[in-house]
């Protein structure tokens, strides 16, 4: 099931909502760490689910990773009042706050608890965790970044989002990996504007939105159930498609946002990162196409009970998503020019 609709439900995912508002609404770091702790404290019952242990498993791990987190975040502010007028101090506070808003969004180096705890959830508690659980801590991220160490957490995230997601079956963990790496680019985009930063991320949101939507329709979870399956043709069309936007393919439409990335890094000299932001963008393609492929080309028994059904609502929602992702630069040229 894709939510439990019930009061308790709605109650967290309303938490959820005004815990983000409450931290970047904040005047203080105080503030900004009770929304934190808000929004921690709204998650755990909505990935928590009663007839699920490996949930059960996530919401346990992902507790102690998140406290440990605002631990350090809540120590390192305390420090920063104290130790106002040192300058010195600065830079070392700086990386201190931003570790701990990186481990927050699960971004390398701390990105351990990441793909375990992704690998026991829902299609809709992962598409929270990949977008909304990283509105937070990139907001706060914002106010106060340490150019340099950011810089080399960037080609850390695109290094380790590309090579984690080459050996993986599940496509859940492949997705964390996936968001990983497209944190490398969020973090280039935070670096030049929020705006551009808020435009990746609605963008990211809708083409991950899809890829979540569908899984969960399809019920599937690793590689292999996609050949397995008696997969309609029209829906591996649709998977190909969003697949290639995700990975950044230039007709479709999560080229857009990736195309206005790299023009700023280029004007601004930045070409170490541009290298690394591309070629790791390649080998996640290489493995998009991987999944595509496994559910396009490989021959499997059609097996009589194997029924496959589709809702028609569901279908004409792929189907309208899909056609957006196509036309996606059709769209964007309206816009960029």
């Amino acid at each position: 099931m894709f939510l439990m609709l019930n009061s308790n439900n709605f109650f967290f995912m309303n938490m959820l909502f005004f815990s983000t508002l409450i931290s970047i609404s904040s005047n203080s770091w105080f503030g900004c760490w009770i929304g934190l702790e808000i929004n921690l404290l709204s998650f755990i019952p909505l990935i928590s689910l009663p007839y699920n242990l490996m949930s059960t498993e996530a919401s346990l791990k992902y507790f102690p990773t998140q406290s440990i987190a605002s631990i350090n975040f809540l120590f390192s502010i305390l420090l920063k009042m104290i130790l106002m007028k040192n300058f010195l101090m600065n830079n070392f506070l700086s990386i201190m706050i931003n570790s701990s808003l990186l481990m927050k969004m699960g971004s390398a180096p701390f990105h351990f608890w990441f793909p375990n705890i992704i690998e026991g959830l829902s299609w809709l508690n992962n598409f929270i965790l990949m977008t909304w659980q990283k509105i937070t801590p990139m907001i706060l991220l914002s106010y106060y970044f340490n150019k340099n160490f950011l810089i080399i957490i960037i080609i850390l995230n695109a290094l380790i989002g590309a090579i984690g997601g080459l050996n993986q079956t599940s496509l859940r963990k492949l997705m964390a990996f996936s968001s990983i790496n497209n944190l490398s680019w969020m973090l280039t985009s935070i670096l030049i504007s929020e705006n551009l930063w808020m435009f990746y991320l609605i963008m990211y949101s809708f083409m991950i939105s899809i890829m979540c939507f569908m899984f969960n329709m399809l019920n599937t979870f690793f590689i292999n159930q996609l050949f397995i399956n008696n997969l309609n043709y029209s829906i591996k069309i649709f998977l190909l498609i969003n697949f290639l936007s995700l990975g950044g393919l230039p007709p479709f439409i999560g080229f857009f946002p990736k195309w206005i990335i790299i023009n700023f890094l280029l004007m601004n000299k930045s070409y170490i990162i541009t290298f690394f932001l591309i070629m790791t963008s390649l080998i996640m393609l290489f493995f998009y196409i991987r999944v595509i492929y496994s559910s396009f080309m490989f021959n499997y028994m059609k097996l009589k009970w194997m029924k496959f059904y589709i809702k028609n609502n569901s279908f004409h929602m792929i189907n309208f998503l899909s056609f957006i992702s196509i036309s996606g630069m059709m769209l964007s040229t309206f816009m960029y020019f």
